[in-house]
């Protein structure tokens, strides 16, 4: 089955470990391609290559997928961003688990941390959280660590959260208490993101709610793990036909941001609960 097929199931649950030929096998472990007989041109293509479980997916009606990533494949760092193509499904009993030996380390990268920046540059302080990002992206940060500016774009969240982070960092104005350039840490109840309705405090001038980011990766099939937002609260959005840069106690809160961002990330991969602010 590949990439296409599979996104018309609904309910997919993302399950740990199967086993397979007596041998639990889970994400990151390689194993040998053996595509059942009559299948499509892929599968003969594909007959005896070693592949990269990415993840073990069970549909709505209950059958298990193992989706691989070819280690021959040129393009297999798209399949490892979970976009189509570069992806491949095969039931269990088409796959072989690898000897210990020849599983050599694990080619999955573990995802530990997506800092996430949004706002709309046009919209005064809502630009907050580009700002940081940007910033941020100029430092070193560990393996598994990933900075990026999302600016406006919801669907683009909403799929880098399907990739299986353990904590997501979201950076953004956020009107909460305290005056112009207070920096707040919150964390949503993600088992009532339904339920919740748009929280008072999130701003939604660029169209990309974070709480109905969440919701939509949900219903994508995410698994969200824990969620922080760290808000400043804006001075100004400026008036009605739009208005670059931002105001100045929102601009000398940004390296503050970034201090406290990066405090919380070392904490996290510390396995540290951060501290809120």
């Amino acid at each position: 089955m590949n990439e296409w097929e599979f996104q018309v199931l609904e309910d997919k649950t993302t399950v740990e470990s199967l086993e397979v030929q007596g041998v639990q096998v889970r994400r990151g472990e390689r194993v040998r391609l053996r595509p059942r007989a009559g299948g499509d041109v892929f599968d003969l293509a594909l007959e005896g290559k070693i592949a990269t479980i990415e993840s073990i997916e069970q549909d709505y009606e209950g059958n298990l997928h193992v989706c691989v990533v070819v280690d021959e494949d040129p393009g297999r760092d798209i399949g490892l961003m979970r976009q189509p193509g570069h992806r491949f499904f095969f039931a269990p009993t088409e796959v072989e688990p690898l000897a210990q030996e020849k599983q050599g380390a694990p080619t999955v990268e573990t995802k530990r941390i997506l800092i996430a920046g949004i706002g709309n540059i046009f919209l005064g302080d809502d630009a907050f959280g580009v700002e940081v990002a940007t910033i941020l992206a100029r430092r070193s940060f560990p393996r598994g660590v990933r900075v990026a500016d999302f600016g406006i774009r919801g669907f683009d969240l909403a799929y880098a959260l399907m990739e299986g982070y353990q904590t997501t960092i979201l950076v953004d104005a956020y009107p909460g208490g305290g005056q112009p350039g207070t920096l707040l840490v919150v964390e949503p109840d993600l088992q009532n993101l339904d339920s919740a309705g748009t929280h008072p405090g999130f701003v939604d001038p660029h169209g990309m709610n974070p709480l109905n980011v969440l919701r939509m990766a949900v219903n994508m099939g995410a698994q969200l793990k824990r969620i922080l937002l760290v808000g400043c609260v804006p001075a100004t959005l400026g008036p009605e036909e739009g208005k670059m840069g931002l105001s100045e106690p929102i601009a000398a809160a940004v390296d503050e941001a970034v201090e406290l961002i990066d405090s919380l990330a070392t904490r996290i991969l510390a396995e540290e609960r951060p501290a809120e602010k």
